[in-house]
């Protein structure tokens, strides 16, 4: 049985990272997996739970004990805690306003890093996120990391509704100690301000078959 494939995604909020990521997985018949969404779940229920989340170790130990699963539902690969998936709850100002912290916290990291490897079980993958081709997937040779203009990014942000100071939150994932936020080795950096989601998707795709047309 071959190896999974695993195209990375990385970059800042608002990059067009889930945007991209979901046309290239729907285009190429792979798995969508974002791995932010999954910060945001744990985030989204430490609040739930009451838990501080300005305290590095109440959230490790939330962490450790929350009963979270993954889930492999239209072609994509979910978080679901006490079998809940919150979709909506994990998009809000409150979870926005926190998931940085929570996401810092390097026991939380292990413990997303051990589950986001297991998703290879669902096959061939398309995984977005801040770390996937420095930190989760680093073997990969198939590593995006995309960029665009301040500007652009916080336009996308405010028209998607989400309320995010994006300065401040790339000045935490870049600085973090735990896996910071870094443009992964070997990757293809691609800054598509001013591009549709198509004509970046297509850039990658592209890319993609270039590189695993080429082989080892």
């Amino acid at each position: 049985m071959s190896t999974p494939i695993v195209i990375a995604i990385d970059g800042p909020s608002a990059s067009g990272k889930s945007t991209n990521a979901k046309i290239i997985a729907n285009e190429l018949g792979y798995t969508y997996v974002d791995t932010g969404a999954m910060y945001r779940t744990l985030a989204w229920n430490c609040l739930q739970q009451g838990i501080d989340t300005s305290n590095p170790e109440a959230v490790a130990h939330h962490c450790e004990t929350w009963n979270a699963a993954l889930a492999h539902e239209d072609n994509q690969v979910r978080l679901r805690v006490d079998g809940y998936y919150p979709e909506a709850e994990i998009r809000s100002a409150e979870t926005s306003a926190v998931v940085s912290a929570v996401a810092a916290v390097p026991f939380v990291r292990d413990w997303m890093k051990a589950r986001q490897r297991d998703c290879v079980q669902f096959g061939n993958l398309v995984m977005e996120g801040r770390d996937i081709g420095s930190n989760i997937f680093p073997e990969t040779p198939y590593k995006f990391y995309l960029d665009a203009s301040p500007a652009a990014r916080q336009q996308r942000r405010d028209d998607d509704g989400i309320q995010e100071n994006l300065a401040t939150r790339d000045q935490r994932d870049s600085t973090r100690k735990s896996a910071p936020l870094v443009i992964p080795d070997g990757a293809t950096v691609i800054n598509n301000t001013g591009e549709t989601p198509e004509q970046t998707s297509g850039r990658i795709i592209a890319e993609f078959n270039r590189l695993k047309s080429a082989g080892p």
